[in-house]
């Protein structure tokens, strides 16, 4: 669907003139690399239930569960998905305008990828395995290869469980993590909301955030979320959709201000 060139070279002004840019994404950005959300019902997906594969309390009763899980869902997700135009869009605006940082409740480690540099995971991430006694950290194809031979696979130093470096649900966030993407939110003149349904707390204070310190709110959402009435722009499609339009605009026609 073409989106309305007024509003795109609208936002795309006002991106070109904002001093500090907070970029917010949610799972909806991933989903179109092919990485389903939690309520996906696709595939394999399905079979596993995130009130046990993603609760630590679960996973500290019986981690066989998450890695049953890993091995035959998010290791081949993690594996075969890559950056889409969404995500490797907003790698390129760092050198277009002034993006200060990516806030991401993804654990997928895309935006990296894709070659974004400024990036807080608030949730954590996938793709770093790390031993819950000792700390030690594997990658995931280190915690694939233990897990096909030990479930739940276990430290090769002091013989640990093995967890994903990720925030499982019952566990707090790290507050150091929050306090920054907060300050980023209060920082900015301009955040731009990307696929999340914003109803996850604490990350969904971050828009509000965001508005109350006068900063200029763009959300790209499928759906509806409960900040779209404070939208400056509100583009209800997929983030490649519209960020594939904004760089057709002029904003990549001038250097940073």
């Amino acid at each position: 669907m073409e989106i309305n060139h007024d509003i795109i070279e609208g936002m795309a002004l006002a991106l070109k003139q904002a001093r500090h840019i907070t970029v917010f994404t949610g799972a909806g950005i991933s989903e179109e690399s092919g990485i389903p959300t939690y309520r996906g019902d696709d595939g394999l997906w399905s079979k596993y239930d995130p009130a046990r594969y993603a609760d630590i309390g679960h996973f500290l009763h019986d981690p066989t569960y998450y890695w049953n899980f890993f091995q035959e869902v998010r290791y081949p997700l993690l594996k075969n998905a890559k950056p889409n135009k969404a995500h490797l869009v907003l790698a390129e605006l760092e050198s277009k305008v002034n993006l200060k940082s990516v806030l991401t409740q993804n654990i997928d480690g895309l935006h990296q990828e894709a070659g974004s540099t400024k990036v807080i995971e608030l949730h954590g991430t996938s793709r770093v395995i790390r031993c819950i006694e000792c700390s030690k950290e594997y990658s995931i194809d280190d915690a694939f290869e233990k897990a096909q031979c030990n479930n739940p696979p276990l430290c090769t130093d002091c013989k640990g469980l093995l967890r994903p470096a990720v925030i499982f649900f019952g566990e707090a966030l790290n507050p150091d993590i929050l306090q920054h993407a907060f300050d980023e939110a209060a920082t900015c003149d301009f955040l731009l909301a990307i696929g999340s349904s914003m109803i996850v707390y604490p990350a969904a204070q971050i828009p509000m955030i965001a508005k109350q310190n006068g900063a200029t709110l763009a959300i790209i959402n499928k759906d509806a979320t409960p900040y779209d009435s404070r939208a400056d722009y509100l583009f209800h499609e997929k983030a490649g959709t519209v960020l594939a339009q904004l760089t057709g605009t002029g904003i990549y026609m001038f250097t940073k201000l």
